[in-house]
């Protein structure tokens, strides 16, 4: 199911604790590609660099996923993380898997969608900040 194209992609992954599943899409909701990755920032890194240059990448905010986050913004991701909350509609679907489910989480990236009283399920992470300084003794 691997297809090329150039433009940006949106990426959706399901985390678990030893292994993840990560599907790319087009911005206009066309899957180019699923892969299941044992979880290791190599892997990652690997996985990553075949979604092209500065692709949005989803995930939901749960046990785990800082080594994610870190590893796919230094591989130039914008990294997006899904409120546990905000998915919860996703455990009341008939198929339940753990590829819908990132598709899923693509979907709310890509897809603008109303929200309710300022909460979103999907935000940018903001980077870390910096450590503070010593002051230099004048």
């Amino acid at each position: 199911m691997e297809k090329a194209y150039d433009g940006r992609q949106v990426v959706g992954m399901d985390l678990h604790r030893r292994r993840s599943v990560l599907v790319r899409m087009t911005e206009d909701g066309r899957r180019l590609g699923t892969a299941r990755i044992t979880n290791s920032p190599a892997e990652l890194r690997k996985e990553i660099a075949r979604a092209g240059k500065a692709p949005k990448v989803v995930l939901e905010a749960t046990y785990g996923w800082y080594w994610a986050a870190d590893t796919l913004a230094a591989a130039g991701a914008e990294v997006h993380l899904a409120h546990p909350l905000g998915v919860k509609a996703f455990s009341y679907r008939r198929v339940k898997n753990d590829e819908r489910d990132s598709a899923d989480l693509a979907d709310l990236l890509r897809i603008p969608l109303p929200h309710h009283r300022g909460s979103r399920p999907v935000t940018s992470r903001t980077p870390p900040a910096p450590l503070p300084r010593p002051m230099p003794r004048s």
